[in-house]
């Protein structure tokens, strides 16, 4: 009997195949006391157990084969500092000799402290990096257990056929692909993945910016996370179908049902071959109007993608992921320039937009101990926080105006809401540009930008412009800060609306005060990369749109078909209406 699982869409496309179901990776943990003296043997055993997981890790990273996403090297980067993390280390040593926990509990204990940090951050990018943070130490018990470090099995056999010589009822599908189930995946699994048969993934946590989500966009497989029941309900060798437009999965579908997606993976496969030949195809409107299509970025490495993509530059340089995990040891000059410099160089020429330090005192990256604000997304974050450690913002200065010497780079400033903050930027831009000058160190011109991601910045964004050469629009804080709605909190999450008529009228106005200015606005938030949002903001005047790089074609082809001339009555009429989304559905 067919069955559907709704999780959500991350990586388009369809995959039909058997399932492989990969056991909850979670190792069960041991609680004892140990006695004083073998507090030493006990600390050994986990230092040879995190020396044992570097080690591996270090080797798959080196091992990577050419074609790997730059993402999946970036994360398994992202677990290597994790786990060598000293705060880390520091913990389980404190549990076991001053609480004489055994090494298993003492991780464990450390392990929640630490969750309880990543629980608290407001940027859902670096909260989810809790999980990177838990598969780093499901490795390490492994390795004391003595286990596999890979929860994988290998792939079982096809099915065999019945008694009565009959075959499997999917019958002409015995070579199909395998699809993975899994309650979560790391890194290191993907990349086992990578090297075999599997045509799709399905977990059962995670969301759209958790590591799983992002390999699988960047290696273009249908992936649907977050579809909680998935490992419990599909089991080994079920027939599923991984419906990653949808964000759905079907398990043991009938005759009909599999013919139907059959007949949409053909189309699929013809879709991603046209796309494909618009790779290098000018993004111009019908009526001529030229759109500028532009790739956010996470790690240097991801250039490679951009380019690839047919990116025109990079809109978005989220440089947060330099100063993560490190617990007050922040990166230094030298360290975030070699970044910096290896997405400049990546991009061949192509500008790049560096958006500074996207963190505050609610996370973990602060050098000096915080109280923690009872509403951290409301508190001393982003440029706020920048500016109250005028010290490691100038550092960050320096390195990217640095490396605005090696190509085209914008400098973005996150949070902007007061024009007090404007000129501390200015200032301290001007600063760090006269340290270079002082020590003779190359730099290169910027263009200094604004991210409008509050309410107060959309509202005043004529006087923002006033000292910004452009500006760009988080959608996805606006939307949350205009709405009072915490996306990350289930509750209320369906109250998390693109199209309500507030939101609208905010991005509208900033468009339009920017083209008024002839002032550079683009928007880099989930709406750009959004194709049925595509003609809508196309309609309001937007000229540039910053997304993924697996999103670009699908934008680019809506931008091609698209008559500006046509759109800007109708968008007018979808910004009247008291259901903009009702409007948008009946005219798509």
């Amino acid at each position: 009997m067919t069955f559907a699982i709704h999780g959500l869409a991350v990586s388009r496309g369809i995959a039909i195949g058997r399932a492989v179901v990969v056991a909850a990776s979670r190792v069960e943990v041991r609680h004892y006391f140990i006695d004083a003296n073998q507090v030493e043997a006990e600390l050994d055993r986990a230092r040879k157990a995190r020396a044992a997981v570097v080690d591996e890790l270090q080797r798959l990273v080196s091992d990577l084969p050419e074609d790997a996403p730059g993402e999946l090297a970036a994360l398994l980067e992202v677990h290597l500092m994790l786990l060598q993390d000293e705060v880390l280390a520091a913990g389980v040593r404190h549990w076991v000799a001053e609480r004489l926990y055994n090494a298993e509990w003492a991780l464990m204990t450390q392990l929640e402290q630490i969750s309880r940090q990543f629980d608290e951050m407001e940027d859902p990018y670096l909260r989810e990096r809790k999980t990177d943070l838990e598969q780093v130490a499901d490795r390490v018990l492994r390795q004391m257990r003595g286990q596999a470090t890979s929860p994988v099995a290998a792939p079982p056999p096809p099915p065999a056929p019945a008694q009565d010589g009959s075959q499997p009822m999917l019958e002409g599908l015995a070579d199909a692909p395998l699809v993975l189930v899994a309650q979560d995946l790391s890194p290191a699994d993907m990349l086992q993945f990578k090297r075999s048969v599997f045509a799709g993934f399905v977990t059962a946590v995670g969301g759209k910016t958790s590591h799983t989500a992002i390999v699988a966009r960047s290696m273009d497989i249908p992936a649907v996370v977050g579809a909680r029941a998935a490992s419990q309900l599909i089991r080994q060798d079920d027939w599923v179908v991984i419906d990653g437009n949808a964000g759905v999965v079907l398990v043991d579908p009938s005759p009909i049902i599999l013919e139907e997606y059959r007949f949409r993976q053909r189309q699929d496969v013809l879709e991603r071959e046209r796309l494909a030949r618009l790779r290098h195809t000018p993004a111009i409107t019908l009526d001529g109007q030229k759109v500028e299509l532009l790739a956010n970025i996470e790690q240097p490495g991801d250039a490679g993608a951009a380019v690839h993509a047919g990116a025109a530059g990079v809109g978005l340089f989220r440089s947060e992921f330099l100063f993560m995990g490190r617990e007050g040891k922040l990166p230094g000059e030298e360290e975030q320039f070699e970044a910096y410099k290896a997405a400049v160089q990546g991009m061949q020429g192509l500008p790049v937009t560096i958006r500074t330090i996207d963190v505050g005192a609610d996370k973990p990256l602060d050098k000096v101990s915080r109280d923690i604000s009872l509403n951290p997304a409301l508190g001393l974050r982003a440029i706020r926080w920048s500016l109250a450690e005028p010290a490691m913002f100038r550092t960050q200065l320096r390195a990217i105006l640095r490396a605005a010497a090696l190509g085209p780079v914008q400098l973005l400033f996150p949070m902007v809401s007061h024009q007090h903050e404007v000129h501390s930027i200015v200032q301290q831009v001007r600063l760090a540009q006269s340290e270079l000058e002082a020590r003779g160190v190359a730099q290169g011109p910027v263009q200094l930008g604004a991210m409008i991601e509050i309410p107060a910045a959309a509202i005043t964004v004529r006087s923002l412009l006033q000292h910004f050469d452009f500006v760009s629009i988080g959608t996805n804080d606006l939307i949350q800060y205009t709405l009072a709605i915490d996306r990350a909190d289930e509750a209320v999450a369906h109250l998390y609306d693109p199209l309500h008529p507030a939101v609208l009228h905010l991005v509208a106005q900033v468009i339009q005060t920017a083209n008024d200015m002839g002032k550079q606005v683009c928007v880099c938030g989930e709406m750009a990369g959004d194709t049925a949002m595509t003609r809508l903001l196309l309609g309001l005047g937007l000229r540039s749109f910053s997304m993924h790089p697996a999103q670009i074609l699908s934008v680019k082809q809506e931008v091609l078909r698209a008559d500006t001339r046509k759109l800007q009555p109708w968008a007018q009429m979808v910004l009247a209406a008291e259901s903009p989304a009702a409007l948008l559905e009946v005219t798509q």
